[in-house]
């Protein structure tokens, strides 16, 4: 059954590089048909059944990627199907279209149980675009809110388990490089076309730059789970900087990293650097005790941290709140900003050919702003979601 086209027109368009006045794009479908300047939107509408937004003047961004989410609503993505539903409606909210779910450490075969059902759901969903394990292959020192009693060194019975319960949908994987196991583990899960990430780790800068160069190709919330910029000794961020194929995630909500640290993350990675939310359930929900895998974590004023121990347990930020913050607080131009929440994202895990940008081809996926950058409305896969 066909579906009548999308139009949004008048806008301010910012996709890839590019800010265009008085642009309009249309969907036809899933997929963006076309996209132009003035009135040329109103070409061949005349008999059609058109969806029209006036933008008047607002900006129109791809839908927002987000690579590190584990939850929201009071759902966990280790939760369910439901719980996977009402985790994408929040995010959906705030303008995320596209969302990798995270898993955190857990037994391997939990691991596997739950990557099966992120997989069911990725073939069904198009906002799903697959999992990522954060875990079990970490380092105890920097495990943050993972269980230690639950790491592992990334044997390769165990890595098989995973990859075949995940049937082709694992797009992420943790790794703290520095461990037995670990480098022929990333030549693995390179090899089965998985996004290997450094993180959760006491790897120095040499370290580091040898996964990188094994394949090795994001580093899991930059300045969190690491050693942090030592004039002597660099450590992993510099490593990424460094290793111009590296995509640095960071987690701007103004308690992961400081803003004049977002700023030099993306000086020192320019057009490499992913915003993600690292999201937990209490996203998008009240302030109270939750559970972060197999820890019990309190969130107090929206900061999340495990009730022993008192590491930081993921986030509370959406993506929408990353983007004003980049932008208000951190000083990063609009459009570099857009840029690490849609094109960056989407090329990290190889998907740049079809997603972050709008278009002609590319999804239909976008989110209308206002001048605030307050999410007015958003459409994923061509459908109104907010």
């Amino acid at each position: 059954m066909s579906t009548a086209p999308v139009v949004i027109h008048s806008a301010r368009l910012v996709s890839g590089a590019d800010t265009v006045t008085d642009a309009w794009v249309r969907f036809d479908g899933d997929r963006v048909s076309a996209r132009g300047i003035g009135d040329g939107w109103r070409d061949g509408l005349a008999s059609e059944s058109a969806a029209v937004t006036d933008a008047a003047g607002r900006f129109l961004t791809p839908g927002f990627i987000d690579l590190h989410c584990h939850g929201a609503g009071g759902a966990a993505a280790d939760e369910g199907d439901e719980a996977i539903e009402t985790v994408l409606a929040v995010h959906n909210a705030h303008g995320t279209t596209r969302t990798v779910l995270s898993l955190v450490t857990s037994p391997v075969d939990r691991l596997a149980r739950d990557l099966a059902t992120i997989a069911r759901f990725t073939e069904r969903d198009p906002r799903v675009l697959g999992a990522h394990l954060e875990g079990p292959f970490l380092d105890r020192e920097f495990r943050g809110a993972h269980d230690p009693g639950l790491l592992r060194e990334a044997d390769e019975a165990s890595v098989d388990v995973l990859l075949e319960a995940a049937a082709g949908t694992l797009r992420q994987i943790t790794i703290a490089p520095e461990h037995d196991g670990a480098l022929a583990a990333i030549a693995r899960f390179v090899a089965a076309d998985v996004r290997v990430a450094v993180g959760h780790t006491s790897a120095d800068f040499e370290t580091a730059l040898a996964a990188f160069d094994a394949g090795a190709s994001i580093l899991t919330h930059a300045f969190n789970g690491m050693r942090g910029i030592h004039h002597r000794a660099p450590g992993p961020v510099t490593a990424a900087m460094h290793a111009d194929h590296v995509t640095l995630e960071v987690i701007n909500d103004g308690v992961h990293v400081h803003p004049d640290v977002v700023k030099l993350a993306f000086a020192g990675a320019h057009g490499r650097v992913a915003l993600i939310t690292d999201a937990m359930a209490a996203t998008g929900s009240a302030d109270g005790v939750y559970v972060l895998g197999s820890l019990e974590v309190i969130v107090t004023e929206g900061v999340a941290r495990l009730r022993n121990g008192g590491s930081i347990a993921g986030s509370t930020l959406t993506q929408d709140d990353a983007l004003r913050r980049a932008v208000f607080e951190c000083g990063i131009p609009f459009d570099e900003a857009v840029g690490a929440l849609t094109v960056t994202p989407a090329a990290a895990i190889g998907r740049g050919g079809d997603l972050g940008r709008l278009d002609a081809g590319f999804a239909a996926d976008a989110v209308l702003l206002s001048a605030e950058l307050a999410v007015e409305a958003v459409w994923g896969g061509g459908v109104r979601l907010a």
